[in-house]
């Protein structure tokens, strides 16, 4: 065989195999690096998101915009975590596990929610799991009427997540608060002591259990809206009472 023969049947070097840039990857680079980074969120960068992917940043801008719509896509990479309704399921159970399926989603995130409230309009995989939450009130028989304020007594707590208006009490290796303030505040001093001691008195140590209030809040609204559905209630007719 002549070294010309031997040439042609020698295989073709390919370069290694590469995953090709495209905008889900870029997106799935940037959770990961919110979530894995020191500083999460506020440290991440189109040159630093460049960087983890091995490429330069003017790669990114034909995938993203800009960081603005960057954010805006992890938002929606996130909001595709939340299961999907379970079929069959009652409205009130429906929608709670809707609910408890986005904070679950949030909690895996927690950069998240600061960036959902800082953005300037929602996304679209935002309005999809509204228009979702939307669907299963009315889906249950709830008048538009009433699930519009539903949806305004929920806020962000259907996104799932909410702010609490007290910080979780202090557990026992911490500190113990200055007794102080409880002269001046009695009635709230109150409800931190109870939140850190059971009905008999005894300490519990864990202070607020935030996932325990999220779901006892959601309850209280669920189960009162609920009752109001029942009760044939409207907003005009609500009005006209309180006139």
């Amino acid at each position: 065989m002549s070294e010309s023969e031997g040439a042609r049947t020698t295989p073709n070097r390919t370069p290694p195999n590469r995953t090709p840039l495209n905008r889900v990857r870029v997106l799935r680079a940037a959770v990961a690096f919110a979530d894995g980074e020191a500083g999460g969120i506020d440290v991440l960068s189109m040159r630093k998101l460049a960087q983890e992917l091995g490429v330069v940043p003017m790669a990114l801008y034909k995938h993203v915009a800009n960081k603005e719509e960057l954010l805006a896509g992890m938002v929606d990479a996130v909001v595709g975590e939340i299961d999907p309704p379970a079929p069959g399921a009652d409205w009130k159970g429906a929608v709670r596990e809707r609910v408890l399926s986005a904070r679950r989603a949030l909690r895996r995130h927690p950069w998240a929610p600061r960036v959902i409230e800082t953005l300037p309009a929602p996304t679209p995989a935002m309005l999809g799991h509204l228009d979702t939450v939307i669907g299963l009130f009315r889906a249950g028989g709830l008048s538009a009427d009433l699930t519009h304020h539903a949806m305004h007594a929920l806020g962000g707590r259907v996104l799932g997540f909410t702010q609490e208006l007290f910080e979780a009490s202090p557990g026992p290796e911490q500190a113990a608060p200055d007794p102080r303030p409880a002269l001046h505040y009695p009635n709230i001093a109150e409800i931190a002591a109870s939140a850190a001691h059971g009905e008999d008195g005894a300490a519990v140590g864990g202070g607020c259990d935030d996932q325990f209030e999220f779901e006892f809040a959601l309850d209280v609204l669920l189960d009162g809206i609920g009752l109001l559905h029942q009760a044939g209630w409207t907003s005009a007719g609500a009005r006209r009472g309180a006139r």
